[in-house]
Parts: structure tokens; C-alpha cells; sequence
């Protein structure tokens, strides 16, 4: 995976982004609009992780922090780059920057009927918290 770039957002990404979790993300947000996104990246552009290939945008990653707890958000893989290691470079990248920050556990919003969302979760060592309905590691 040589050839992976991992970065953070500018606000040159929003509407690339929008156009990429419409075909690789599950589900929408009430804050998947250029306002939203804006508003994100102009407050902490660090928090949106790209993955790209070839200049390609291939995944992304929401690693929020604010101040107190580590949300991760987003995580999504273009379906044709899929099971090559992108997600967990991300997750990896997002963790790296939770812990220079000073995090010591993210916590992951996974749709429940996200099948194949909860597997990529799950193989990258975060677990479910049924009381709270979202997953979680520690680092």
C-alpha cells in the first residue's frame, strides 16, 4: 500500500466528499450538505482523514475530538478498493491523532443493520457496548 495517501481535509474537499460517501458510506446525515461539511473542516480540518490513490479519493474517516472523547465517524471505502487495507490505515491515522491529542478510547456510531460495517469495525479490534449502542476501543 505504498502508493496510499493519508491526509487531512481543506476545504477545497467538501463537495469531493459529499460525492464520495453518497456511493461509499451507508446511510445519510441531516448534516451531509456543504454547510455541514464546511463548517466541520473550517473548525478542525484535521478531523476528516482521506485516503486517496492515483489523486483518487478511496476513503475517509471523521476522527472528532472534543477535548474530553474520541468519535470516530464516517469511516467509508470506495467499493471497488475495498479489503486492501484502506480502512484500517485510516482507523490507524484517526488513533494516531486521538492520542496526540491526549484521547485514550474512541467510540465508533455503527448502523445496526451496517452488516458489513460491524465486520470492519470488529476485525479492527473495536467491540460493541449494547447498553450504549455504540462500539469502542481503547488505546
Amino acid at each position: 500500500m505504498t502508493d496510499l495517501i493519508i491526509r487531512s481535509s481543506t476545504p477545497d474537499d467538501v463537495t469531493a466528499l459529499l460525492e464520495f460517501w453518497r456511493t461509499a458510506a451507508e446511510g445519510t446525515s441531516i448534516s451531509d450538505d456543504e454547510d455541514g461539511v464546511g463548517r466541520l473542516i473550517a473548525r478542525d480540518a484535521e478531523a476528516v482523514i482521506i485516503a486517496e490513490r492515483d489523486g483518487r479519493m478511496v476513503g475517509t474517516v471523521i476522527a472528532g475530538w472534543d477535548g474530553w472523547r474520541c468519535h470516530l465517524y464516517r469511516l467509508a471505502v470506495d467499493p471497488g478498493s475495498r479489503r486492501q487495507g484502506i480502512g484500517g490505515a485510516l482507523l490507524e491515522a484517526a488513533e494516531q491523532r486521538f492520542t496526540a491529542l491526549g484521547g485514550r478510547r474512541g467510540d465508533a456510531m455503527v448502523l445496526e443493520r451496517n452488516e458489513l460495517g460491524q465486520r470492519a469495525w470488529r476485525a479492527a479490534g473495536y467491540a460493541p457496548e449494547p447498553q450504549w449502542r455504540r462500539w469502542v476501543k481503547k488505546f
